[in-house]
């Protein structure tokens, strides 16, 4: 399915369509950052014409530190994002992490995300394919850090054996590069791009340095926001259909890989650049 359709929300995803993108919090902090975040940048999407998916997580579970804030949960979580859903009008993307939550996330996410060190895990992708299907979402699927692109045809056989004709994209998010570094080659997306889904670069995640923030002395992760831009603009220009991005007001004081997110006020001019080389390539 090289080619998304969701008529609810009057987006395409694949082909020639126009820029997609991901866009949000890495985690919930409070309802009231979530609003402010998902409204502008619904405004920024707007304005430059592309298509907007909001996301946050309920619950960071893969966290170096047992310490380190993972979010409010899904009971508190679910309905924030459902809120935002409803006052917005913007479908909204959260990710899972075990298969008993594929059925109440996918009743309120549009795009139901598969974290990239779960992509292995037969029961939560099979759950996860169905519940999505039946709920007429979509999934958004991360290639994990240690999986070659073209292994990911294997997690497409359980997705379709599981939920024959569910939307599925894939996403690169960068690969393990010896210790505390990650690595991106932008000849992967044209080989995701094989398997004939639509691919996604997660330029936010794509940048950490596992377990190497100096500030915690290793127990979190650190990142090179300023290396952001410079991956999505790589992975637009290299034929992926979107990107993935975090953001947040003061990203310094974000509670979850702050390193690694955007000053939401960067949010415009990036886009417009990544408009800009998305329409060039489809020329």
């Amino acid at each position: 399915m090289s080619q998304i359709s969701l008529s609810k929300w009057n987006m395409k995803i694949g082909g020639n369509s126009d820029l997609f993108c991901i866009m949000g919090l890495n985690v919930l902090e409070d309802e009231g950052l979530a609003i402010e975040v998902a409204t502008h940048l619904k405004s920024v999407a707007s304005e430059l014409g592309v298509s907007f998916v909001f996301k946050a997580s309920f619950d960071k579970a893969n966290r170096s530190s047992i310490k380190s804030y993972r979010g409010p949960g899904i009971e508190t979580g679910l309905p924030i994002l459902e809120k935002i859903k409803s006052k917005l009008n913007v479908p909204i993307a959260t990710d899972l992490h075990l298969p008993e939550q594929a059925k109440p996330v996918a009743a309120v996410a549009d795009f139901v995300q598969i974290p990239a060190f779960l992509v292995r895990q037969t029961d939560l992708i099979l759950a996860s394919a169905q519940a999505t299907q039946e709920a007429g979402g979509v999934l958004h699927v991360k290639k994990a850090q240690f999986l070659a692109p073209w292994d990911c045809a294997n997690i497409l056989d359980k997705i379709e054996e599981a939920a024959p004709g569910c939307p599925v994209i894939l996403c690169d998010r960068g690969t393990s590069f010896g210790y505390n570094n990650l690595i991106v080659d932008m000849l992967g997306i044209s080989e995701m791009k094989k398997l004939g889904v639509p691919v996604t670069m997660d330029a936010t995640h794509a940048v950490q340095l596992p377990g190497a923030d100096p500030r915690t002395k290793g127990a979190s992760t650190g990142g090179r926001r300023d290396g952001v831009p410079i991956l999505a603009k790589s992975a637009i220009a290299a034929g992926a259909d979107g990107v993935f991005l975090e953001f947040h007001p003061q990203p310094d004081e974000a509670l979850c890989d702050a390193p690694s997110c955007l000053p939401l006020d960067d949010a415009a001019p990036l886009l417009a650049q990544l408009k800009a080389i998305k329409k060039a390539v489809s020329a």
